[in-house]
């Protein structure tokens, strides 16, 4: 087959061409490239917030990472503890043409193009295909999961043979036998085919969830009837239907699917029934439009529009559908994981991506989500409460990575990429416990916004307090040093561990005792009941209330006010300095140039705590000590191949202090995923860089602060930009930014 050299949706850093369509709505590929396949699969992924689906191919192609995520539905699996189970394939649909089966691997690809409409969250491919034999086709494939119905799925194919009449046949499947890149996660419980119909039932291998899957083809060319078929291959339910066409003549293929799982309610089969009833008789049109109008709500209340650059327009709108596409509507029982529900790194795990980078774009734009996704975190007390337990504190430990239980599901060993015949130690789920203040301070952050009190009451206050009790049993105290010492840890910047005393996990530490105490002043005058009800039942006194204000007064922070430095962690000055100019131009991070071992030696930062910090309680320092901080750690961070984490929030920084490498850092986060510039794309979307790029806009170029006042902007537009405008809510009201050069 031909295909071109280069791929539209990979550059560098600094390029001056896109790879999203002429619309400012659309992000398109103009050929096929093989090599980039699950790049591009993660780019066209679609989702409504219950599942999430990769782009690959309908028809099967060489190489495919081909997924469908539901949410909450884990499974067991060594070594990684628990991962989304890849659920049965809905995609699935071979063509023959003639009696030649369609295979882009095989025959000479004439006219390719795929788009990815973000506006409409529908994908489109569009191509010319001549068969081995020398037939040319037409093909338009299109797809949709839908908003307004969670539970459906739609595709459709059109097929126009062009040079030769023959039999059209489409198979589709309900494929049982799908697998996490080899490891097959779900039992069969059974399956039927009737007419144009089929389903699958099935059960995952350790968790029990059960799944019921169906299916309904409809195939209509103009004055021709089809003929309909049944395949009744084990765990694999296959229908298929064929017409005669003409020349010249189109036909379509739909493909309805619908998913039930019992994280819903008893008797998914039942469910999934009843709305395979009505498949067949749907029409796309009208499933569309509903679908189109749930879509148009969401971005009425989340678009942010940028003029005067289309390159920022095109990637912060792909961001935030991504965002949208994967949270989840209704459910207080799931997470947002941090590759979102669009690949395989991380298994569907949760970190404290959710609650700093992910979350502000829900508070402010869909609140009750962000309220769902704390809930998930309250409802998970029990496995953060174990896991302090076990480790000999009290309170709540929240774990590194979170799944569906709470409990934490950081493998502790994972192979070694460079030799397999060994492991690499993850300190990150024993020592990287600064997420139990991150998910504190997203809960205050919420309420902050929405004035939620029932919430506050009933959860937020709980969490508050209970991760606050942690901290005060996590300090140690330095007899000779007369202070509280937290000890042999990870902070964000896992370049770096078993370090003692971090600045960012000491001062946020702190931040939460003082917020608990603050939380508990407010539960005492405003509701006491519900106070005495909170703190009996927590067992909490005011003698360890008490212990709090003592463990505020003496937790250590490492600051030098000759310098205006906040040393990141104990002993960070004594690591060796390395040029990372000097290093340029390279290609990957400097953790793989100096290996785990090496970097832990140097002052290089996969990102900067310190500026982290400093966004997130901007009260706590001046702003020569922000501008020192700034210039300081700005020039040891491996902003290129660090952390992805990283460049929005130095976007944010970098227009608090006025500095001009703001909209390259706010660019570096906004080509992440589009262009693969850390060559890990194909794993899934980057969630925390996609909210982190929301942020960058709102907080960082707008530069929207909440003063006593109210809300305000200083905004610090990119000097080509012409317009920037988004809207937020705030205690239930709408507000308008509309702001311009």
């Amino acid at each position: 087959m031909t295909v071109s050299a280069e791929s539209p949706l990979s550059m560098d850093i600094g390029e001056e061409r896109v790879g999203a369509g002429p619309s400012e709505w659309s992000i398109t590929e103009t050929s096929f490239h093989p090599d980039k396949i699950h790049h591009s699969e993660t780019i066209f992924t679609l989702g409504n917030g219950y599942l999430g689906t990769r782009g690959a191919f309908e028809e099967a192609y060489p190489d495919e990472v081909r997924s469908t995520f539901l949410h909450g539905v884990f499974d067991d699996v060594p070594v990684f503890f628990t991962e989304l189970a890849n659920a049965p394939d809905w995609l699935e649909m071979e063509i023959c043409l003639a009696d030649e089966r369609f295979d882009l691997a095989e025959g000479i690809l004439l006219e390719f193009s795929r788009s990815l409409n973000l506006k409409t969250a529908s994908l489109r491919r569009d191509l010319r295909w001549r068969s081995p034999l020398g037939r040319e086709t037409h093909l338009v494939f299109e797809r949709f999961a839908s908003l307004a119905d969670p539970h459906l799925c739609a595709l459709r194919v059109t097929i126009t043979p062009e040079n030769y009449a023959g039999s059209i046949q489409i198979r589709a499947g309900l494929n049982g036998e799908v697998d996490n890149l080899a490891f097959k996660h779900w039992d069969w419980l059974g399956q039927a085919l009737q007419a144009q119909t089929a389903w699958l039932h099935s059960r995952t291998h350790s968790t029990g969830i059960e799944l019921a899957t169906g299916l309904c083809l409809c195939l209509n060319a103009a004055g021709r009837e089809s003929s309909y078929e049944q395949w009744d291959v084990h765990n694999h339910p296959t229908l298929a239907a064929a017409v005669d066409a003409r020349k010249g003549q189109a036909v379509s293929g739909t493909k309805w699917i619908t998913y039930y799982t019992a994280r819903e309610g008893e008797n998914p089969l039942r469910r999934c029934l009843d709305a395979l009833q009505a498949l067949p008789e749907l029409d796309w049109d009208s499933a569309w439009e509903s679908h189109q109008r749930a879509w148009e709500a969401e971005w009425e209340r989340s678009d942010v529009i940028i003029e005067g650059d289309e390159e920022a327009q095109k990637a912060v709108r792909f961001n935030i559908f991504q965002l949208l596409c994967a949270a989840p509507r209704g459910d207080e029982h799931v997470n947002i994981g941090a590759k979102l529900l669009s690949g395989y790194g991380y298994r569907g795990h949760s970190f404290w991506d959710t609650e700093i980078f992910m979350l502000p774009f829900f508070i402010y734009t869909h609140p009750e989500i962000a309220h769902d996704l704390l809930s998930y975190r309250w409802h998970n007390l029990p496995g953060a409460r174990a896991k302090a337990s076990a480790n000999g504190f009290s309170g709540a430990q929240y774990p590194w990575e979170s799944a569906g239980t709470g409990e934490e599901v950081t493998p502790t060993w994972v192979p070694d990429p460079d030799d397999r015949t060994k492991l690499i130690r993850i300190w990150t789920g024993d020592i990287e416990i600064h997420i139990s203040a991150d998910i504190a301070y997203a809960v205050w952050q919420y309420w902050q916004s929405t004035g939620d009190e029932a919430f506050l009451l009933e959860r937020g206050a709980e969490i508050i307090l209970e991760t606050a009790r942690f901290w005060s049993s996590r300090v140690e105290w330095n007899a000779s040093l007369e202070r509280l010492e937290i000890n042999d840890i990870v902070g964000p910047d896992e370049y770096h561990d078993h370090v003692n005393n971090n600045a960012y996990t000491n001062t946020l530490a702190r931040w939460n005792l003082e917020t608990a105490l603050q939380a508990a002043a407010w539960l005492k005058q405003e509701h006491s009941r519900e106070w005495q009800r909170l703190s009996q039942r927590l067992v909490l006194k005011e003698a360890e209330l008490s212990r709090w204000e003592k463990v505020i007064d003496q937790i250590y922070v490492p600051f030098d006010p000759h310098t205006n430095l906040v040393e990141q962690f104990e002993g960070f000055y004594q690591r060796k300095k390395i040029d990372l100019a000097a290093l340029e131009p390279r290609h990957e991070s400097m953790q793989a140039i100096l290996g785990i071992e090496g970097i832990n030696d140097t002052q290089v930062l996969k990102q900067a705590d310190v500026l982290m910090l400093m966004y997130l309680l901007p009260g706590l320092y001046d702003s020569a000590v922000v501008k020192a901080n700034f210039d300081y750690y700005s020039r040891r961070t491996d902003h290129s191949f660090g952390s992805s984490l990283g460049p929005s929030i130095q976007a944010i920084m970098a227009c608090r202090v006025n500095d001009d490498s703001a909209y390259e850092q706010f660019m570096r986060a906004a080509r992440t995923d589009l262009y693969d510039v850390r060559s890990n794309a194909g794993d899934g979307i980057h969630g925390a860089s996609a909210g982190g790029l929301w942020q960058a806009a709102v907080f960082g170029f707008a530069g929207l602060e909440r003063t006593p006042a109210g809300w305000q902007s200083h905004p610090r537009l990119p000097s080509h930009w012409t317009r920037l405008a988004f809207r937020i809510v705030d205690h239930g009201r709408v507000i308008d930014f509309d702001l311009k050069q």
